[in-house]
């Protein structure tokens, strides 16, 4: 009998169907929470939080891209039983403002639980799961990210750290930066996949191109100063947190984009696996 039930918030998503399938496959007591999975949860309805909590000792914490992580769902939970919280945020938020994730920090470091906080670089499954994917089927990526360098990271990578740090002990009140083997330009990454893939793909990385290929907004401009703010940090460098926290390398996006490819992620009608 597994002796902790593990929440894993959006449970059907790149991250969260890794970690349940990590945690699962050890042995651990499981509640996959999604708006249509088997244990309903939805941020904007409060009501399904009580229940999504009950018998939970331990939550793996995320909210999807533009959705604040509500400081009242951190408070019932903590209320509720729950003793150890790891949460999906993002690297350099504060370089690009990013107050929806810096919030959720501050929140669960102020909880009173254990809490792990996993700051990924981009995912490498933005290409063939994510918001680019459309992009690589079309043959042109337009991202105002100029020649600075990435450390791309595979989203089973992520999984592995979080799944420790749900699991495991040593990992409370840790901030980890989690990265890929080596950092790349987005000119590089799309090199690689337009190679596996077999496709023609371009890349285009000034704010003229971003701003050229979308429609001008104020929302636009904005991502533009947050992209600027990136670039200004230069090159990312490399972690060795998934190596320390997983007793392994991180997987190399060479590797990433090959098996992607071979399961005809990047083919016509084909779909991310």
């Amino acid at each position: 009998m597994a002796e902790h039930t593990i929440l894993v918030l959006g449970a059907t998503g790149t991250t969260g169907r890794r970690v349940t399938g990590l945690l699962r496959a050890s042995g651990h007591a499981v509640l996959r929470a999604s708006r249509s999975g088997e244990t309903t949860f939805d941020w904007s309805r409060p009501d399904t939080w009580e229940p999504a909590v009950a018998g939970v000792s331990r939550i793996y914490l995320m909210a999807p891209d533009g959705t604040p992580v509500a400081p009242e769902f951190v408070s019932l939970a903590v209320e509720r039983g729950v003793r150890r919280i790891v949460l999906l945020s993002s690297g350099a938020i504060e370089a690009m403002g990013d107050e929806r994730l810096m919030s959720a920090e501050r929140t669960v470091r102020d909880s009173g639980a254990e809490w792990t906080v996993l700051r990924p670089s981009w995912f490498d499954q933005n290409f063939d799961e994510g918001f680019l994917q459309p992009a690589i089927m079309a043959g042109e990526v337009v991202v105002p990210m100029g020649e600075a360098r990435q450390a791309f990271v595979d989203a089973g990578d992520i999984a592995a750290v979080a799944a420790a740090a749900l699991t495991e002990d040593g990992h409370a009140g840790r901030s980890y930066e989690v990265t890929g083997p080596r950092s790349l330009t987005f000119g590089e990454a799309v090199e690689v996949i337009a190679r596996a893939a077999g496709r023609e793909v371009r890349y285009r990385g000034g704010d003229e191109d971003y701003l050229a290929a979308m429609d001008i907004s104020e929302q636009a401009m904005g991502e533009v100063k947050a992209f600027a703010a990136l670039r200004d940090l230069g090159d990312q460098p490399v972690s060795e947190t998934v190596r320390q926290v997983t007793g392994r390398p991180p997987k190399p996006f060479e590797t990433y984009a090959t098996k992607a490819a071979a399961q005809g992620a990047w083919r016509p009608g084909g779909s991310p696996p």
